[in-house]
């Protein structure tokens, strides 16, 4: 008790908080949450419950939870109270799934402004997956609301619970994972002696008393009905839940079958609506009076304004007893009784439930019921109507096709099993070529999200070939798609070269040469013959690449050392994932920005990109992007930090089979060594990052190459690298890439006339920390020719620019060659912005070009009171007492690009 007690002072105060009740059925969690409901005095409670039969329909529990609160909804952003009606099926549309969470949060503020707000939601294992995503996203960010949310879970069946009433790591519980948790534990045999003594009503002799408390364990619920349920049970007595049930099914027994079936159709309607029990009822001749006071005499079931039974296994209990032919009949009344207006969707899944066999109508609505699903973001419900619809289907054609729609939305959901369960029921079914063609493609999307090295872009390829004749250019996406998770895979595997071999062979694009083309001549004759195609691919024909394949695209503009091209392609990215509201394009974008940040030495906007990145990945449930935060790792140069996430990303991507993403973690250990005079280890990453030629990332690792092989005197290395340097750059011909390639150059000749081209070629080079490099490469050259009073400038140059933008191992390096000609190195403190942590740094950025609390908050998928205690906490570690001293803060740096508001 004293849990809730803290939970709900702490509200109270305006410091919101969750706790989540972990126990077996009939443990007391319900319990808990009523006397929440009721100790909380001063508190307006709002409720929802889980419900198996409803698992398949989007929002159907957040729906539950907001009902109460849906007069706020005027008080809402027009956007976000658009999306709660979207959501709730009140207007048609297509809400954006991962701002509904923001939309809510705003929602419960507002509910709690007069008093705090306590919301209680029951049998959380069984809430839909969009339900259950939005409410641990608001759970994760009520901290400065006063609102207190307590979940009750039941672990899945035969899993063990933590020690019995004490505190421990959620797990198995999905979105509800890492909330603070409490596990529920049974009573102490005193008391469960106490409590069978009191409520039994049997006369009960010692064994069978011995027998009951042995196999309740302390549950509070098993010690009140397994009385009931027989007490000489055989040894191998099934669950303790199995035991209850059948005491709830028990008081079944000598029921008019009148009473059963109306009890059957209440267990059939999770909603608990009395507005569409009874007019079902009524369709089976039932009168509610006699029939529903006989039901409520069982204790199984109270009709109030809502209809409930005394517990969730009393419904399953009541479900699973009737027969088959009573659960159609109660599903076939509730689908009459239901709005196909108001709620189509609910009535087809009630049909669907009552059909016997094949129904081409009924698959027909849910199909159309899918398609309503996945346009409000039930990607799950879209996967669920259109599994049952296959199943419905009575023509083989319509069935294969709901099959294979189903397969793809089954992993659009995430639910690869069931994607590969389906997948194999068309195995052997006559496919024409395309509908092959198409389960080849499926196949290669669940080994590729699988993580099963090469199979992916095998089964692509294998579709590419079956298109070839039937569709050429179908056939050539699927070679480009194969292309693509061969990168991800990495050259190192093979699958890429084996891809490339077979696209040889593929038709040719209608339109001349495209992207595909200039990969292939890439890989068979290099970058001066690839180059112009590659420029025309990603110019496009009539739309550039990344419009299209944004992630091949920036992949392409690095390969080319472009940074503007890869700017035009971030800021594309974030235009279009704002307007769309789309995730994943919104999180590209930032990665791609992040990194492009760090290219260019603003490692303050990066960090404040990835602050968003990982604000967005946990509003919709999924891990963040990796890369950029290796890219800014590598150039910050702390060591330990920075080995302990390559260790990390390492490890993390050897499971996933994420070749590339190992490369880039060679590639940022060459950097950081690099900058740290570690040259024999940065040589050792280096190598390994360019070993296989990585679309990218071989380019981006032969500086490092060039620079670890002269520092440890590997010449012959060091030669063989600048020529492969020299051929990409000088084929892109880009003022970024030839200013590298020149100090490299200088590296292995000792020609002044390199360093002095490197120096003028990046002067006009966006890439900052690559123009400082080539200053303190050129002064170091200098300072061991003798000519310290030439090598000064230089130097000084390097340690202002690597200073001033946080990239502080070359930075220490500049300062030791200073101090080596004997000046001393300007103290410097480092940017002001590492004061700050990643999220305030984006705040204090987006509130310094004027964006208000509430704009930032949607941004970061916070509450607007949140922001502005980071707001405080900003102030007072950058010494300032208002937004006004933000804009011109040294903390901040270049603004440019951060003034668009949400």
């Amino acid at each position: 008790m004293s849990r809730v007690e803290e939970l709900t002072g702490a509200a109270r105060e305006g410091r919101g908080g969750v706790l989540v009740l972990r126990g077996e059925a009939g443990i007391g969690k319900t319990a808990l949450l009523e006397h929440a409901g009721r100790a909380a005095s001063g508190f307006r409670t709002v409720r929802a419950c889980g419900s198996q039969y409803e698992q398949e329909l989007p929002f159907a529990a957040l729906h539950q939870l907001c009902v109460p609160m849906l007069p706020h909804l005027a008080d809402l952003a027009d956007r976000h109270g658009e999306s709660l009606r979207t959501a709730f099926g009140l207007v048609p549309g297509e809400p954006d799934v991962f701002r509904i969470g923001l939309a809510t949060l705003e929602l419960l503020a507002c509910a709690a402004r007069e008093r705090p707000l306590l919301c209680l939601i029951d049998d959380a294992q069984w809430l839909d997956a969009e339900s259950s995503k939005v409410l641990g996203f608001l759970a994760r960010r009520v901290t400065c609301e006063p609102v207190a949310m307590m979940f009750a879970l039941r672990p899945p069946d035969g899993t063990p619970d933590g020690q019995d009433g004490q505190d421990g790591p959620d797990r198995g519980s999905g979105e509800l994972d890492e909330l603070p948790a409490l596990y529920v534990g049974g009573l102490c045999d005193a008391d469960a002696r106490t409590l069978l003594a009191a409520r039994s009503h049997t006369v009960l002799d010692d064994q069978v008393r011995q027998r009951i408390l042995a196999e309740a364990r302390g549950n509070p619920l098993a010690l009140l009905e397994l009385p009931g349920a027989g007490g000489f049970a055989p040894p191998d007595t099934p669950s303790v839940p199995t035991r209850i049930e059948r005491g709830f099914r028990s008081r079944l027994a000598g029921l008019p079958d009148g009473v059963r079936l109306l009890l059957t159709v209440a267990s059939a309607d999770p909603t608990g609506d009395p507005g569409l029990l009874w007019p079902a009822a009524r369709r089976l001749d039932l009168d509610p009076a006699t029939s529903g006071a006989a039901a409520a005499a069982t204790g199984l079931i109270e009709f109030s304004t809502r209809v409930r039974f005394c517990h969730p296994l009393a419904r399953s209990a009541v479900y699973r007893a009737a027969t088959a032919e009573q659960r159609g009949t109660a599903h076939r009344v509730l689908a009459e009784a239901t709005d196909p207006v108001v709620d189509p969707d609910r009535r087809a899944w009630h049909r669907a439930q009552a059909c016997t066999g094949p129904d081409e109508d009924v698959a027909a609505e849910l199909e159309r019921s899918a398609r309503r699903a996945r346009a409000r973001g039930g990607v799950v419900a879209a996967a669920a109507f259109l599994e049952r619809a296959a199943a419905l289907s009575l023509d083989t054609g319509r069935r294969t096709e709901r099959t294979l729609t189903a397969v793809r939305a089954n992993l659009d959901a995430g639910a690869t099993a069931t994607a590969v369960e389906l997948l194999t029921t068309v195995e052997h079914a006559a496919l024409d070529e395309l509908q092959r063609a198409r389960a080849e493609s499926l196949r290669g999307r669940i080994a590729f999200v699988r993580h099963n090295d090469g199979d992916g872009p095998m089964f692509m390829l294998r579709a590419a070939r079956r298109l070839a004749g039937p569709d050429p250019e179908r056939s050539r996406d699927c070679f480009l798609d194969a292309l693509e998770m061969s990168l991800v895979v990495g050259r190192a595997a093979g699958v890429m070269d084996l891809v490339l071999a077979a696209a040889r062979s593929a038709a040719p694009a209608p339109r001349g040469p495209d992207v595909l083309d200039a990969l292939i001549r890439l890989d068979a004759d290099g970058h001066r013959a690839a180059v112009p195609l590659l420029r025309k691919a990603l110019d496009g024909d009539g739309a550039p690449l990344w419009t299209r394949r944004p992630a091949l695209a920036a992949m392409l503009a690095t390969e080319l050392w472009d940074p503007h091209t890869h700017t035009a392609i971030s800021e594309w990215l974030m235009k279009t994932g704002r307007e769309s509201g789309s995730p994943l394009v919104l999180r590209l974008g930032l990665a791609q920005t992040a990194s492009g940040a760090v290219f260019r030495g603003d490692l303050g906007r990066a960090r404040a990109a990835i602050a968003e990145e990982e604000a967005i990945a946990d509003a919709i449930g999924g891990p963040p992007v990796t890369y950029h935060r290796l890219h800014l790792a590598a150039l910050r140069g702390r060591r330990q930090p920075a080995l302990e996430l390559f260790e990390e990303v390492t490890e993390a991507a050897t499971v996933r089979g994420s070749g590339q993403l190992i490369a880039n973690t060679h590639w940022a250990a060459a950097v950081l060594h690099n900058g740290l005079a570690d040259y024999p280890a940065a040589l050792a990453a280096a190598r390994r990052a360019t070993a296989h030629g990585d679309l990218f990332l071989a380019g981006i690792s032969l500086p490092e190459l060039v620079e670890a092989a002269v520092r440890c005197g590997e010449r012959e290395a060091a030669a063989t690298a600048l020529e492969s340097l020299t051929e990409r750059t000088e084929a892109g011909g880009t003022l970024s890439g030839l200013g590298v390639a020149a100090y490299a150059r200088g590296l292995v000749t000792g020609v002044e006339d390199h360093y002095r081209e490197a120096v003028e070629h990046l002067e006009k080079s966006p890439m900052v920390p690559y123009r400082a490099r080539a200053h303190l490469l050129y002064g170091e050259w200098l300072r061991r020719a003798g000519r310290r009073r030439d090598c000064r400038r230089h130097l000084r140059t390097a340690h202002e620019l690597l200073s001033d933008a946080g990239v502080e191992a070359f930075a220490r390096r500049a300062a030791d060659e200073l101090r080596a000609t004997g000046e001393r190195a300007p103290g410097r403190s480092g940017p002001a912005y590492d004061q700050l942590t990643a999220q305030e740094m984006y705040i204090a950025r987006l509130v310094a070009t004027g964006a208000t609390s509430k704009e930032v908050a949607a941004r970061l998928f916070l509450s607007p009171r949140t922001v502005d205690a980071h707001l405080r906490n900003l102030f007072r570690k950058l010494g300032i007492t208002s937004r006004r001293h933000l804009r011109d803060h040294p903390a901040l740096g270049d603004l440019g690009g951060q003034g668009e508001h949400p």
